[in-house]
């Protein structure tokens, strides 16, 4: 479900030794150095609104600013910091920004000032224009220079980061600046420009497979609720990374030891051999091709475990583990105690272990490994897997691997809070802090495939990332568009529950609130294509949301919404809102997808509805009392409801009163 397959641009190194080679990276000339990244040739300031403008300069330096006919100055802190606000500008530029401190001075040419749209989630967010459909013609077609793109490199760090870790530019839109940019977020912009005739500044921030978590504060998750020891270990991971993976390995063996089906004695890390173990291929790899039917089309997680024999000699060395990609997400300890774990299907492991941990003879490795897509398992063959001494010797994982399957019962275990996508705070630390606090007009959400398994969630989570980077970005009403997933997977039978249907309901429910809209997605999707090449529609749907939450425009923003679902003469009426030149359903006498549930879990039945205008009437002979109405409530529902401007109604479940 995380889409992590697709190409995507490199990743970056790991978050520590990116915060160790951070001043080597950014050993900029002082006129560099002297404004903040973003404000660079070619950018773009948010119109109408006092212009928040910082960076860096000696201690006590007075900073003077010169921007068309706005002056203003500002000195630079103990520290070397400086910011200073600039009155405010219309739409239009380009301009010429002068910045003098001291002998130093940086002029910034052919900025424009126009709408800053920060557009971020995960895979669908990142999805380039050279992936969407009829690509070659866009990208040949693509000349926009009133259009700028910065894209944020992908960064994962345990504490935030005052300053990219790689340069950033902005660039007008062309055909090769546009090629690997986020294509929901230009066709966004493409289709916004059409009635919002001002300069437009994008800037992406996207990981494909991340969860929510990942792109929230450390404070907004401790605000909310999230375990403080979760956070307290990520801080931790900062400064002893050795540690932290330890202290993590006792977390995570608490919850094993809880979990559906576990005895207290079932202890896998350890020495101790218990359970179902059995031989695994040599050459390991993907465990769906193992030919083992329990594996053949398994999401979840397997235990594997090996030996390797030291002499005394080796095991008084510094070591380092290395093992082969893990799909997706492992824990891996040593005799007995966690080392590391990291996600990422296609990154090697490489855990230094703590003096003292190995010893002469034999040392048990063990490795858990969870997949929650499509195929996973160990990366082979063995050959990739040794431990590597400080003398340069290398050992051999040479013995075999036996392999033990955890039943699915036992349910999702806790990750560690430093991994990249499916962590903690880390891309909030690596991607969205260095952004500083520019001036935005909104912000674009394209994320939550990552968080369907735990869509009863969402919403909160949801609402604690969008006051969070209100806070972050000096805006309390800051608008937020949000794209509601699109339909994915196999079409349902009868109804039943969807984490899909629940994360959706969630963002309905948050993108009704104040200064927010919905990209209604439900008809664009592929089944079998977690990253459908739409994004055309979907750019148009987003513009159609902004015009309405943001500019102000009377349209409805994301097709009919249900306002009501009432009894009326043997009947259950729907009634819809915002319905653009009345409802139609195609290919079929009345519309589908609708189900009316009763009190209990798995009550659902399909329901027989006919149009009446602007509303639906449902009837289910099975369900005898029902209490609510559900539309399109699977993870691939069959959808025939628009209005005639070709909106169709998002997914909901609505009480009936």
């Amino acid at each position: 479900m995380n889409g992590r397959r697709r190409p995507t641009r490199p990743r970056v190194l790991l978050a520590l030794l990116l915060l160790a080679l951070a001043p080597l990276a950014h050993a900029d000339t002082p006129e560099a150095a002297l404004l903040h990244p973003l404000i660079q040739d070619h950018a773009v300031l948010q119109r109408d609104r006092p212009l928040r403008l910082q960076g860096e300069a000696p201690a006590g330096t007075v900073v003077h600013l010169t921007l068309a006919d706005r002056r203003a100055q500002a000195r630079a802190d103990a520290d070397g910091h400086w910011q200073a606000e600039l009155p405010a500008l219309p739409a239009g530029g380009p301009h010429t920004l002068t910045v003098r401190a001291g002998e130093t001075t940086r002029t910034v040419r052919d900025l424009l000032v126009g709408d800053v749209w920060l557009c971020a989630g995960q895979s669908n967010m990142e999805l380039q224009v050279w992936r969407s459909l009829d690509a070659r013609a866009e990208i040949a077609g693509a000349d926009a220079p009133d259009i700028r793109l910065l894209t944020v490199p992908q960064v994962s760090s345990p504490v935030p980061l005052a300053r990219f870790t790689e340069p950033v530019t902005w660039q007008p839109v062309t055909p090769e600046s546009v090629r690997d940019f986020s294509a929901a977020c230009y066709y966004f912009a493409r289709e916004l420009r059409k009635t919002v005739d001002v300069p437009m500044g994008l800037i992406e921030a996207a990981w494909g497979g991340s969860r929510i978590q990942a792109w929230t504060s450390g404070e907004a998750l401790r605000a909310g609720g999230h375990p403080g020891e979760d956070l307290d270990v990520l801080a931790l991971y900062h400064t002893d990374p050795m540690q932290a993976a330890a202290r993590w390995g006792e977390r995570w063996a608490a919850w094993w030891l809880q979990a559906p089906g576990v005895s207290a004695d079932d202890r896998p890390w350890t020495d101790t051999v218990s359970g179902d173990w059995r031989e695994a291929p040599h050459a390991l790899g993907a465990w769906e091709r193992w030919g083992v039917p329990e594996l053949a089309t398994f999401d979840g997680m397997v235990w594997y475990r090996t030996s390797v024999r030291l002499t005394a000699a080796q095991a008084a060395q510094d070591a380092t583990l290395l093992l082969g990609p893990a799909d997706e997400m492992d824990l891996t300890w040593v005799n007995g105690t966690a080392v590391g774990s990291s996600y990422g299907a296609g990154t090697p492991r490489a855990y230094p272990l703590p003096p003292g941990l190995l010893r002469a003879g034999d040392n048990t490795i063990v490795v858990n490994v969870l997949d929650t897509y499509r195929e996973g398992g160990l990366a082979g063959p063995e050959s990739v897997h040794r431990l590597q001494l400080a003398d340069g010797a290398i050992v051999p994982l040479d013995a075999g691997w036996r392999y033990r399957i955890v039943p699915p019962q036992t349910g999702a275990p806790p990750r560690a809070p430093w991994q990249s996508a499916a962590g903690l705070s880390t891309l909030y630390n690596g991607m969205i802090a260095p952004l500083g606090s520019p001036g935005l007009r909104g912000v674009v959400w394209y994320q939550g495939e990552a968080n369907t398994g735990e869509a009863g969630a969402y919403a909160n989570q949801l609402r604690g990332l969008r006051d969070d980077w209100r806070t972050r970005f000096g805006d309390p009403r800051l608008p937020w568009l949000v794209v509601q997933l699109p339909n994915y997977g196999a079409p349902n039978e009868v109804p039943g529950e969807s984490g899909w249907a629940t994360l959706r309901e969630a963002q309905r429910r948050v993108a009704g609130e104040p200064r927010a809209a919905l990209a209604v997605t439900i008809d664009l999707g592929e089944a079998d294509d977690i990253h459908p090449a739409n994004k055309q529609a979907i750019g148009r749907r987003l513009a159609r949301a902004a015009r309405h939450a943001v500019y102000g425009e009377t349209l409805a923003p994301s097709g009919p919404v249900p306002r009501s679902a009432r009894r009326e003469a043997g009947a259950v009426v729907v009634t819809f809102d915002a319905v653009d030149g009345g409802l139609v359903a195609y290919g079929a006498p009345g519309p589908v997808g609708f189900e009316l549930c009763g009190a209990d879990t798995g009550s659902c039945r399909w329901a027989q509805a006919v149009l009446d205008g602007d509303r639906v009437r449902l009837q289910a002979p099975g369900v005898a009392a029902p209490v609510r109405v559900r539309y399109a409530w699977a993870d691939n529902p069959l959808v025939n409801l628009f209005d005639r401007a070709g909106q169709p109604p998002g997914p909901f479940e609505i009480e009936i009163r």
